[in-house]
């Protein structure tokens, strides 16, 4: 086999094993053990002769492979504790697996961290420029309190009675139904929020709600609420 490659493509000992094993078009899990270890052993003497500094970790692999080789070609078990981690043909194949495991984990790893450099976030900006100081706002009343509300006002459409006579509907847009909130609120400066659902069909009660949020998004209005479920009052701005 023509070595083409340097020391130091590689990770470590495991990762050059590896590579050595697919370079033969080896299945990982039927290598043929002998020719993966003469392989690595002429590899290593190869970067001996071009006098290139190989760390340990390479060598010390080496012995355990010149170690397997020994006990593979005399046939020999060990009845005894060994100092060396590969005392058999499957321990390599273990290890190989699991560092091709390991390597393809790291490799998926390395795709979700090029993907995340794809986003960029935000750094929390100072909004405290855009409030009017000419006013005290109830930081209690917001678009849940408001649809917690809604759903009081859907409880008292269930229970009310419909009446035995023929009704005509009229189209309602958000847009009139903002002059209509706009009106009352200017009569009488402040409201009970569900006091604006006079007329209990869902049609109504979304237009309105949706009517009061468009108002406070505009600043319209002021929403506020002095305790935990207490009721919310509208107040024109």
């Amino acid at each position: 086999m023509n070595y083409n490659f340097h020391i130091n493509d590689f990770e470590g000992p495991l990762d050059l094993l590896l590579h050595l094993v697919k370079a033969s078009k080896m299945d990982i899990y039927e290598i043929e053990t002998n020719k993966i270890i003469d392989d690595y052993l002429i590899f290593i003497k190869s970067m001996e002769k071009l006098n290139i500094d190989i760390a340990s970790e390479y060598l010390v692999m080496a012995a355990e492979l010149i170690h397997l080789k020994s006990k593979m070609l005399i046939n020999k078990k060990d009845e005894e504790e060994s100092d060396y981690e590969i005392n058999s043909e499957e321990d390599l194949k273990i290890k190989l697996i699991e560092y091709q495991k390991y390597k393809e984990i790291t490799n998926e790893f390395k795709k979700l961290e090029e993907n995340r450099n794809d986003f960029y976030t935000k750094i929390p900006a100072n909004l405290n420029e855009f409030i009017d100081d000419n006013h005290n706002y109830n930081n209690n009343g917001d678009a849940i309190n408001l649809y917690e509300a809604l759903l009081q006002v859907y409880e008292r459409l269930k229970k009310s009675k419909p009446l035995n006579t023929k009704i005509t509907k009229k189209e309602l847009s958000i847009e009139k139904r903002i002059g209509e909130v706009r009106n009352i609120l200017k009569k009488k400066k402040k409201m009970n929020f569900i006091d604006l659902f006079d007329i209990m069909n869902k049609e109504y009660i979304v237009v309105t709600f949706l009517s009061i949020l468009e108002m406070s998004k505009n600043k319209e209005v002021i929403i506020s609420q002095e305790k935990n479920f207490g009721n919310i009052v509208l107040e024109i701005r």
